[in-house]
């Protein structure tokens, strides 16, 4: 029997798998959801001795149910390949007290490699399954990483175009490098004036506009997303949870059954919500810890059943969670509603009006296995360096604000007993100028291509190969817009009028 996906927004709106994942975002902005969450199908004895590429395959036939086993190995297969540059794929580094989730392995040093580089598999066998005769226009809005990862995935990609669009002063120097120096003909970057909900709610209007999507149709185009708004961005990354989960039982680190807890740095709350759902796969989650930055929409959230917009937006030194709007908070708010699309869509609508919305109280009950808390810069450069002094292990930015919030965690709940697993969510060497005045402040007059070899010999890590290859890479895309202009931008690129 194939899962189907509701629409968060409407009721009637209910499509298989791979309908979900050509669409990207259901009608009238909702998100499609699973109709329910399947239970894993195999014991932690069988996963303990997979690989990831196995275990990938027994997490997503559950989700994506209308794909063959062919299809959906042919696509893990090809995903995670070589491109990774370890066998593990994901990695889990012990250190101060914590198990680090390495995610970052992939070709562009982030963690949203590990589902940008399947989606273009799942996206064009979808297209095949479903008799789509359009070009698939990739459009994406992005707070530093999604964008350099879809552009990997995508480059070149038949049958396919990809536009990124981007807080212009709002990425990292290297974040941005990696971008505007993304070869392959089918792609489009674009730097906005504004920030990245200025450029996201762009995005998602140009997806809820009925006369643009004629027009495009009329052009042989349709729109999808590489954002983890798209379901066959978010089924990827359970899989992650799960291996964890998996790895440490098989090198002894838990019992069986033992529960963990698991931090995750949050803006989109995608990531965050992978876990959950891997929680309710039936993996023996104790806590989820919801991480966030000085913009700590979240974490009031958490705190007071209230989410509110309405604040001062903040560049920080994790430019990947500088979000005020969490895009998928939205499928965890529909769930908690007794998965009422009508109460969704009223709460999301008082979001779009006033800018907030406020919970009911048994709808916070529901949200017992959550803990939010945040991280202030000066607190997010401390624990880079405390943990580098302490045991030589250099993380980024993204991934010192999860270890902050852990320790206010501990502090908080007096929980030092239960192991925890950290999603690292970047590599050190995507944000360098950041980690290493951290570590000392002699580092603030070096390039940022200074630091990197700094950085290598430091952390004794060699310089990854996405960071080798932007050094002397020419600028491809230099194309800049107001927020106003960005539907002009996609019908210039795609010659449409």
């Amino acid at each position: 029997m194939d899962l189907l996906y509701a629409s968060t927004r409407n009721a009637q709106e209910k499509v298989t798998a791979s309908q979900a994942i050509l669409k990207g975002l259901a009608g009238e902005g909702g998100l499609f959801v699973p109709t329910q969450i399947p239970a894993l199908d195999v014991s932690i004895d069988e996963l303990a001795k997979m690989s990831y590429q196995e275990t990938a395959y027994e997490v997503m036939k559950l989700f994506l149910t209308d794909f063959t086993e062919e299809e959906l190995k042919n696509c893990i297969n090809s995903a995670y390949d070589s491109k990774f540059d370890i066998e593990e794929i994901a990695p889990l580094v012990k250190a101060d007290g914590a198990y680090y989730l390495e995610l970052f392995h992939g070709s562009t040093i982030a963690f949203k490699d590990m589902a940008l580089s399947i989606l273009p598999y799942l996206l064009t066998t979808s297209a095949k399954k479903n008799q789509v005769k359009n070009e698939i226009v990739i459009l994406t809005a992005t707070s530093g990483d999604t964008g350099k990862a879809a552009l990997a995935g995508f480059a070149d990609v038949e049958g396919t175009k990809i536009i990124v669009f981007y807080p212009k002063n709002g990425v990292s120097p290297i974040q941005e490098k990696q971008m505007v120096t993304q070869k392959g003909e089918n792609t489009l970057v674009v730097g906005i004036n504004g920030n990245f909900d200025q450029a996201q709610s762009g995005v998602k209007k140009m997806f809820s506009d009925a006369a643009l999507a004629e027009v495009m149709n009329q052009a042989d185009f349709q729109f999808s997303s590489a954002n983890s708004i798209n379901i066959g961005r978010l089924v990827p990354q359970i899989v992650y949870y799960v291996y964890a989960y998996a790895k440490m039982y098989a090198n002894g680190e838990i019992g069986k059954d033992e529960k963990i807890n698991v931090v995750v740095p949050t803006g989109n709350f995608g990531n965050i919500l992978a876990a959950f759902y891997a929680k309710n796969m039936g993996v023996p989650i104790a806590k989820l810890i919801c991480a966030s930055n000085e913009n700590k929409v979240l974490y009031d959230f958490f705190s007071t059943g209230t989410y509110d917009k309405n604040r001062e937006f903040i560049l920080t030194s994790s430019p990947s969670m500088d979000i005020l709007i969490s895009s998928n908070l939205e499928r965890l708010i529909y769930r908690i509603a007794g998965n009422s699309a009508e109460k969704n869509a009223e709460f999301m609508n008082a979001l779009t009006t006033d800018g907030k919305y406020e919970i009911t109280a048994e709808m916070k009950e529901q949200l017992s296995d959550f803990y939010g808390n945040f991280s202030s810069e000066a607190e997010t450069a401390e624990i880079i360096k405390k943990i580098y002094e302490n045991t030589g292990y250099v993380i980024d930015t993204h991934t010192a604000v999860a270890a902050g919030v852990y320790r206010k965690y501990q502090a908080d709940t007096k929980d030092t007993e239960t192991k925890t697993v950290i999603a690292s969510t970047a590599s050190p060497f995507k944000f360098t100028r950041s980690v290493m005045e951290a570590i000392d402040s002699k580092y603030a007059a070096m390039t940022d291509f200074d630091l990197v070899d700094e950085l290598s010999k430091l952390a004794n890590v060699a310089v990854p190969q996405a960071i080798e290859e932007i050094r002397s890479a020419p600028v491809l895309h230099d194309t800049v817009c107001e927020v106003d202009e960005m539907e002009s931008v996609v019908r210039k690129f795609l010659n449409i009028q």
